[in-house]
């Protein structure tokens, strides 16, 4: 998982046939090595859930809310006693007793680095191509909604011609050329997920400025006095 990129049709797939073939309960964790890198332990739990299944499990090419595909599933790690103590040992700068002169955790501030950029800068490039590819998608809807309207005849007015509209493109949608409804589906749920990010990543940034401005009032009146 590459900076939260999840809703694919291949994870969708395979998690899939996991939760037929293997066990409802199965999931998927996955990890993403980029924020992890830089102190932000990121481990995400997905499965499908039983709307997404029971509309695979029919053939249907109905609509369904980009939301209600998957399913996260809350991480709790917990660490015995002895991995604690490990990582403790290996914070500490000179591995020395604790308590001893010179030890201590060797504390890194990479959580006040007030650039976010890189993250910004890879979330909106990786947004805006999965909008092109949505767009894209939405366009084959349009030209195949239209070619099902002009299958229709033009010359029935009112009422019935809104019931026979509306028949064809039931049936239309139900033919096997259809194009397939749930690629744009999972498209929607993973520019979702971009958004949210981009969300939280703009509220720390904001966090961390607010913060650094008050220190540098501080600073300032203490100069001017």
């Amino acid at each position: 998982m590459y900076l939260g990129t999840h809703s694919t049709s291949t994870v969708f797939e395979n998690q899939l046939s996991y939760q037929t073939d293997l066990s409802p309960n199965a999931v998927v964790i996955l990890y993403d090595p980029m924020q992890t890198a830089h102190g932000n332990l990121v481990l995400k739990c997905y499965r499908l859930t039983e709307e997404a299944v029971q509309l695979k499990q029919s053939g249907k090419n109905n609509f369904i809310n980009p939301r209600n595909i998957f399913e996260e599933v809350p991480v709790t790690l917990n660490n015995p006693g002895l991995i604690r103590s490990l990582l403790r040992d290996v914070g500490d700068g000179l591995h020395g007793p604790y308590g001893a002169e010179g030890s201590g955790t060797d504390t890194t501030f990479d959580r006040l680095d007030l650039s976010t950029n890189p993250y910004l800068e890879k979330h909106l490039e990786f947004l805006c191509s999965w909008v092109d590819d949505l767009a894209a998608e939405q366009y084959k809807f349009q030209h195949y909604t239209r070619s099902l309207r002009s299958n229709v005849d033009s010359r029935s007015k009112g009422r019935k011609a809104k019931e026979e509209l509306a028949q064809a493109i039931d049936e239309g949608w139900a033919r096997q050329d259809a194009p397939k409804r749930m690629e744009s589906l999972l498209m929607s749920n993973q520019i979702r997920t971009y958004c949210d990010q981009v969300e939280k990543f703009t509220g720390g940034g904001f966090g961390k400025l607010y913060l650094t401005s008050g220190l540098h009032g501080k600073d300032d009146k203490k100069a001017a006095a």
